[in-house]
């Protein structure tokens, strides 16, 4: 009767998981001595020529040191006759030679043998050499190409520490008028041109704040004062009205495009945010809305700590969980909030119900006043500037954010912040 093998067999070994598309991370890159460099690939043309002029100067002494032994290793004499006793140990044959004609055979074969040994010895010694050569050439020229080129280093480090809300690092490259400092010289004075630009950009916004905050303002006042007067009559409370809801529409266009073009620059001053608390901050300010048209809110929080602005962030999740609930299905809709750590990314999910979206209207939802189906006026869903801005907010922070058609209908919102 068979018995039945106690021993259990082996687990496989775990794999990671693969990487998700919209994972923002770049693929592993080389190290640097691999990588397809600029001083990678003057050090191998530089040595290369290096090593191809030794071995044709090798050949060349070869074949005059071969030519040179040949004339001067024949035998100045000729023995005719005679009787002859030697002894050697380079060429042993002599030892057993009695004739005169067989000693110089024998002598001729024996000094050809000897240059044939001398010319590999020279060989392999020269061989030898012209390696070590190639080694000392090839590390000589990567250093004087990391030396050259080191001014390129210095300007690609510059151009990486540089950010939209700090452009005041210049690279100052000292040196001869060569290309290089031309460059140097090129790229700092693009810098000085971005720095105005993007001062003036600041003025703009500061100023576009206060000149059309202000008057809107004072609209929205002198509108509720008249509507608060119990004197006035229906039509002139429903004019009020209409221009109380037109005035409050264009506020939120002002504070959108204000926030749009504040959030496009990067987050300088950051702190550590959680990510789910700025989301649950948002569904509480969306809660009402929600509950007004019948969408369900559900969230699944957990901690994805990042750095950045809280209130940026929050923007972010309220954008799209307002967006989600405005463009949801009459009945029975609902909207999924997530929040998580994945692949070293803070990651917030929004997925909701709602009409079927075609995937080529996708990028389109992201550009300022793009509607589905083209949709620019006369919406009550918002003014158009939600996916804009929080894909603004997202590119300052250094994350991604994207979107896919939900099956069934409604999009999935996926944004990923590194951590």
């Amino acid at each position: 009767m068979a018995t039945a093998s106690s021993s259990s067999p082996t687990p496989p070994a775990p794999q990671a998981p693969p990487r998700p598309p919209w994972d923002p991370q770049p693929a592993d890159r080389p190290p640097p001595w691999l990588r397809p460099t600029i001083r990678i690939r003057l050090t191998v043309l530089y040595g290369g020529m290096f090593l191809i002029a030794g071995v044709l100067l090798l050949w060349v002494i070869y074949l005059l040191a071969a030519q040179a032994a040949k004339q001067g290793g024949e035998l100045p004499f000729n023995i005719t006759g005679g009787t002859l006793q030697f002894e050697q140990t380079n060429c042993p044959q002599l030892s057993s030679v009695t004739g005169a004609k067989e000693f110089t055979a024998t002598v001729n074969e024996c000094m050809q043998h000897q240059r044939d040994l001398a010319l590999n010895t020279m060989f392999k010694r020269s061989l030898l050499a012209l390696i070590g050569l190639a080694v000392v050439a090839f590390a000589f020229g990567y250093m004087m190409a990391g030396r050259v080129l080191a001014p390129l280093g210095r300007i690609t480090r510059t151009a990486r520490s540089v950010v939209g809300s700090d452009l005041k690092r210049r690279i100052e490259l000292e040196g001869p008028d060569d290309e290089l400092k031309e460059l140097a010289d090129t790229f700092d004075e693009m810098l000085d041109r971005l720095e105005r630009s993007f001062d003036a950009q600041r003025r703009f916004v500061a100023n576009a704040s206060h000149e059309l905050r202000t008057p809107l303002a004072i609209n929205r006042t002198l509108l509720e004062v008249q509507l608060s007067d119990p004197g006035a009559s229906a039509d002139l409370q429903q004019l009020g009205k209409t221009l109380l809801s037109t005035n409050e529409r264009s506020e939120q266009l002002v504070e959108g495009l204000l926030l749009l073009a504040r959030s496009d620059n990067e987050i300088v001053d950051r702190k550590p945010v959680d990510l789910a608390e700025a989301a649950s901050r948002a569904l509480d300010q969306a809660s009402a809305e929600a509950q007004a048209k019948g969408v369900q809110l559900r969230a699944a929080v957990s901690p994805a700590v990042v750095q950045g602005n809280g209130v940026l962030l929050e923007r972010i999740a309220l954008n799209l969980v307002q967006n989600a609930v405005r463009y949801n299905v009459p009945e029975d809709g609902w909207v999924d909030l997530s929040t998580e750590v994945v692949h070293g990314h803070a990651v917030l999910v929004v997925v909701n119900t709602g009409p079927v979206v075609p995937a080529y209207e996708i990028d389109n939802l992201f550009e300022p006043f793009r509607r589905l189906r083209t949709e620019r006026t006369g919406s009550d869903k918002g003014v158009g500037l939600g996916l804009s801005i929080a894909r603004s907010v997202a590119r300052a922070h250094g994350g991604v954010i994207s979107a896919e058609p939900r099956e069934g209908g409604g999009l999935v919102m996926r944004v990923a912040i590194p951590v």
